[in-house]
């Protein structure tokens, strides 16, 4: 299982992908309309831009959030397995840890969790 394998795995991922879009253009008929191309809210005609900024505030407490839920998953693991691997376990996850912890003094001192 070397480069091969991985030759074999790309060139079938490109001739899928590939295939699904030509197929795609092939058999699906084309229709266009006003009523296709606007937004659908709730079957009601749009008031105002339908397209607007968010604050980037929100996806940076979207990505925190993520990461500590990333951690989670991760120890887990490491709890199931803790009294089997010893004190170089304890050591790995207090790594783990003190990195996250970087990262959250970081958005802190970023005020990302802040909503104003």
């Amino acid at each position: 299982m070397g480069s091969f394998s991985l030759f074999i795995l790309l060139v079938t991922a490109l001739l899928f992908s590939g295939l699904s879009l030509i197929i795609g253009r092939v058999l699906i008929r084309k229709s266009t309309n006003k009523q296709k191309g606007s937004p659908y809210e709730c079957g009601l005609p749009t008031i105002g831009k339908s397209i607007h900024q968010q604050h980037v505030g929100y996806y940076l407490f979207a990505l925190i959030f993520l990461v500590f839920d990333v951690e989670l998953i991760f120890l887990y693991p490491w709890a199931v397995v803790v009294k089997q691997i010893g004190i170089r376990a304890l050591i790995e996850i207090s790594f783990f840890i003190f990195t996250l912890f970087l990262g959250f003094l970081y958005a802190h001192k970023k005020k990302a969790l802040q909503w104003n």
